[in-house]
Formats: C-alpha cells, sequence, structure tokens
C-alpha cells in the first residue's frame, strides 16, 4: 500500500503545483496584471519555494522517515491553500494601497500567498523517495519513478486547470479544489483516528468554501474567469460628469469598457479620438477593429455609421456573452464578430479595410507585444485598401522615461507609412503627461481641419512638438514593452 500510496501523493501534489500556480496568475490580475513582472515574480517565488521544499523534505525524510509526518506535511500544504483561497482578494487589495507599481506588489503577494504552500508542496516527492526506497541498490529507479510521476502530475494539473477548471470554476473554487483534494490525499497516511478526523474537518470546511457563493463587492455584478482573463462588472458613477455607469475591468489599473447607464454617448474620450478616422477617410465603408472589450465602442459606430461595417477581432468569446448580457450587445447585419488573437486576424483575414483600430493597448500592464511590431504594422498596411489609415489607442506620455512605449510605436509606424501623427486626449501640450494618445498612420496627406466643429477640436490635440529617436523600431524578435511602460499608470 506505501508504494502505491507514496505514488498517488507525488502524482497529486504535481498537479496540485501547477494547478496553483495557473490560480495564482488570476488570483494576482486584478491587482498587478499579467505582464511579463509579473509571471517573472511568480514562477521565481515558485520555483524558489518548491528548491526550498526539496531541500527541506529530504533532510526531514532522513531524520524521520514516518509516513504520519508525510501525511502531516501535505494537510499543511492544503491548509495553506485554503488560507490562500481566503485572502486571495484581501491580501493583494491591502498591498495595492500601500505599495506603488505592480512588480513589488506581486513579489510580496507571491511570496505571502504562494511561497508557503509550495514549500511543503516541495517536500512530498523527496519525503516520498525516501519512504519508497527500500533497497538502496535500486534506488535510483525508484526516485526516477517517484520524480516522474510528480512531473506527469504537473502536465495533468496544467492541462486540467487551464483548460477545465479555472474556465469552469474560477480561480477561487479551484484554490478550496486543491486545498480539500490535499486534505484527502493526506488521509492516506494517517493511522489513528483523531489524525483522521483532523483531515476529515479541513476537508469538509474546504469543500464547503469552494460550494458557498464569492463575496460581492459594492456595485459588483459579476466577476468570471475565463481562458483569457479574470473579468469583473460593476456599477459606479462617473466623476467627470456624474452619471451612472457600469464598467467593465480586466486590468489592475482602469477600466477597460464602459457605458452610460442613463443613455447613449461614449464614457471614454479616446473612443471619440477615433472619429479621425472620417477626417483620414472620407467616407469609409469597411473597418476592422482589434479589441472588442464591452463593444462599447462597436454599439456606437453601428448607429453613428448607417453607411458602413464593422469586423471585430477579439479573442475572448466570455466577453462577447459578457457583452451581451451587461452591455447591450446585440447582433446587426453590419456587425462580424471573429473570436481570435488579433495578429492572427490581420494574417489570416483577406479582406482589406478602410480604416483599421487597434484598441487592445488598454492596460499598460499586459500590452500584447505582437501587436506592436513593425512586422505587425506591415500587416495592417497589406490589410487596407488604397488610402486606408490605421488608428492606435496607446497609453503613456510623449516625452520623458513614461513615453519611451509611445516613442516605439510612433518609430515603428514611421517604418511602414509615410504619415505618423500623435494626439494625446488630454492635454496636447502636456508631453510628459501619461494619457490615452490616439496615433494615426497613413499613406495620403489631410488637411489640418475638417470644417466640423468637435472633429477640429479633435484634430486641434495634434502632438506640434518634435518626437525623439531615443528608442528603436520593435520588432517580433525585440519587443520589450514592459520595460519601456513600467512605471506608466
Amino acid at each position: 500500500m506505501r508504494g502505491y500510496a507514496c505514488g498517488l501523493a507525488v502524482f497529486v501534489c504535481g498537479a496540485a503545483v501547477m494547478s496553483f500556480e495557473l490560480a495564482g496568475s488570476r488570483v494576482l490580475a486584478p491587482y498587478a496584471g499579467t505582464s511579463l513582472r509579473v509571471w517573472t515574480n511568480l514562477l521565481g517565488v515558485i520555483l524558489a519555494s518548491l528548491s526550498a521544499g526539496y531541500w527541506a523534505g529530504g533532510r526531514l525524510a532522513d531524520r524521520r522517515p514516518d509516513p504520519r509526518l508525510l501525511s502531516s506535511l501535505i494537510l499543511a500544504a492544503g491548509a495553506c491553500v485554503g488560507l490562500t483561497a481566503l485572502l486571495r482578494d484581501r491580501l493583494p487589495s491591502a498591498l495595492q494601497a500601500r505599495i506603488e507599481g505592480p512588480g513589488a506588489l506581486s513579489l510580496l503577494a507571491s511570496l505571502a500567498l504562494f511561497a508557503p504552500a509550495n514549500v511543503l508542496l516541495g517536500a512530498v516527492s523527496p519525503f516520498a523517495a525516501r519512504l519508497r526506497i527500500r533497497d538502496p541498490g535500486s534506488s535510483g529507479a525508484t526516485v526516477g519513478a517517484l520524480y516522474a510521476l510528480s512531473a506527469l502530475g504537473s502536465i495533468a494539473g496544467t492541462f486540467l486547470a487551464g483548460f477545465v477548471l479555472i474556465p469552469l470554476w474560477g480561480s477561487g473554487r479551484l484554490l478550496f479544489a486543491l486545498a480539500a483534494g490535499l486534505a484527502l490525499l493526506s488521509l492516506l497516511f494517517r493511522g489513528g483516528r483523531r489524525a483522521q478526523a483532523r483531515s476529515a474537518v479541513l476537508l469538509l470546511l474546504f469543500a464547503a468554501g469552494g460550494l458557498a457563493p464569492g463575496a460581492a463587492g459594492d456595485g459588483l455584478l459579476l466577476d468570471l474567469d475565463t481562458p483569457y482573463n479574470r473579468i469583473r462588472v460593476c456599477e459606479e458613477t462617473d466623476e467627470e460628469t456624474g452619471r451612472p455607469v457600469r464598467v467593465l475591468s480586466t486590468d489592475p489599473y482602469g477600466q477597460e469598457s464602459a457605458v452610460f447607464l442613463d443613455g447613449d454617448g461614449l464614457v471614454f474620450d479616446y473612443h471619440t479620438f477615433f472619429r479621425l478616422g472620417e477626417h483620414l477617410v472620407p467616407g469609409f465603408r469597411r473597418v476592422a477593429l482589434i479589441g472588442g472589450g464591452a463593444y462599447a465602442y462597436p454599439n456606437w459606430f453601428i448607429r453613428r455609421y448607417p453607411g458602413a461595417r464593422i469586423d471585430v477581432a477579439e479573442i475572448d468569446p466570455a466577453l462577447t456573452a459578457v457583452a451581451r448580457r451587461f452591455f447591450g450587445l446585440r447582433d446587426h447585419p453590419r456587425l462580424s464578430i471573429l473570436h481570435e488573437d488579433g495578429r492572427l486576424f490581420l494574417n489570416r483575414r483577406g479582406e482589406r479595410y478602410d480604416l483599421i483600430i487597434v484598441d487592445a493597448f488598454r492596460d499598460a500592464s499586459c500590452v500584447p507585444h505582437h501587436l506592436t511590431t513593425v512586422e505587425a504594422v506591415r500587416r495592417m498596411r497589406a490589410r487596407l485598401a488604397d488610402g486606408g489609415a490605421v488608428l492606435v489607442n496607446i497609453i503613456g506620455s510623449v516625452e520623458g522615461p513614461h513615453g519611451r512605449f509611445t516613442r516605439a510605436e510612433y518609430a515603428t509606424y514611421r517604418a511602414v507609412f509615410p504619415r505618423v501623427d500623435l494626439f494625446p486626449v488630454g492635454l496636447p501640450g502636456d508631453g510628459e503627461r501619461v494619457q490615452n494618445i490616439v496615433l494615426a498612420a497613413s499613406s495620403t496627406p489631410r488637411p489640418s481641419v475638417s470644417g466640423e466643429a468637435e472633429l477640429d477640436r479633435i484634430l486641434e490635440h495634434r502632438w506640434r512638438g518634435g518626437v525623439a529617436s531615443d528608442v528603436p523600431v520593435l520588432t517580433d524578435d525585440r519587443a520589450p514593452v514592459e520595460y519601456y511602460l513600467d512605471g506608466v499608470r
């Protein structure tokens, strides 16, 4: 029995490590984002914790090779995972109020939430190997078999959590399920009734936590995990207008999309700047939008331009479903929705567009770098009809250290298009202000005025200063967008 139990223990704990890691990325996402820096901190903490666990578990097993101690390690790991499930929002939220920047926040949160459980999970494999070894002559084969089972468990946990459990249950319930599973596993090595009772009590508590409905915050309508995002929908009051709004967010530092609840109109000013398309391509008929979000802009587009159609590339089907449920998205003959990555959309689609709008850079903590490169821009130009243009929403400044990504994108588009302009949305004369900036790229020069009041107001926001050439063109081989956006909020 001990041999089978040891094999099962390392398999299940291997699966738990990877499931815990994937759930961890969703725990951190609302507070630190999902940038390369956040993932690096999470992975580094988990690997360091596992290393500490391997070392400590081997030494502990040599001193006291007792199956009951292995049971206690597994039960303690389950308790730590359960504690993470309870603190998954409270602790990052408290850190966010005190710490500036996603790097430090994600590192401290990872250490507090994920290190203890992974140290204990890391101790399981060497401890199980020590219990399993009876003949020193076959110790290599025994250890190799157990670590192979652990790796197979990690593979199973990766695919099961990533493809099934997180989309089906969400990260919170997955964490409670992992805690309950580890408590159940610990019963295999428990001899006494009292010890078994402790494991059973924790098992019931963790199972109850997983079945309990999540607590909704003030105004929170939805908290949903999908294969691509952690989506939150809430209702609040717009600070500028005082009007009630419904907001969708997938990032820690702002609102991704929003609609007014008391009428039409665009909540975000940068959406209004997409009217630049009317000036750059008068009478456009076919438009592509990369990034649907809550579909606030496509809904407005359909009402605004009765003679035009829009194709939307949105990678996350769940966002589209949320938009239908909460944001008034309806089917329309002039609206086509394609659930695929924006770069694949550019690579695969054969249609030519009068206007391509890129609205996928909503959060400075997570920019899809493969949409920023010169290769992606070349694909955009290849998909444009004669006289077509591209509009891109960027977050940053024009000048100073917070403008490196803006200047990199400017250089990248200048490498493909003869005419590139920047339109700061907030304060057009403040080059160091972090704000939405709409980049406009085209091949055909246009007048600096339009004759229409609101559009002329937008055109007056054109950046008239120079743009420094201090950052290189972004390429698929090298696009350090997280580095350029460090500190941008």
